[in-house]
């Protein structure tokens, strides 16, 4: 079971890793924050101060076609934001 599916790479997240040394990643839902911690500092060799999470919800559409009504959603995820130690940098781009 893989823990970190992806990182977040967004304008938000930027100008939060830049200000406030925080990273945000996708990560598996059935996972908690110690084996977030565990593995952010294993695959980046960071020091992890504070974890935060957030599960999403998936979210439902109804199209009107011709053939009849159409149902479908997206998927459900969960979110985790990393504050890292003073000093600590991840860099996506390094292993590429």
């Amino acid at each position: 079971m893989s823990v970190l599916i992806k990182p977040i790479i967004t304008e938000k997240m930027t100008a939060d890793s830049e200000l406030y040394n925080r990273y945000g990643f996708i990560v598996n839902p059935k996972v908690n924050k110690i084996q977030i911690k565990e593995a952010v500092e294993a695959a980046y060799g960071v020091t992890v101060e504070k974890v935060r999470t957030m599960n999403y919800a998936p979210s439902r559409k109804t199209r009107y076609t011709k053939t009849g009504v159409q149902h479908g959603k997206t998927n459900a995820y969960k979110k985790a934001i990393v504050d890292v130690k003073e000093g600590d940098i991840i860099d996506y781009y390094s292993n590429l």
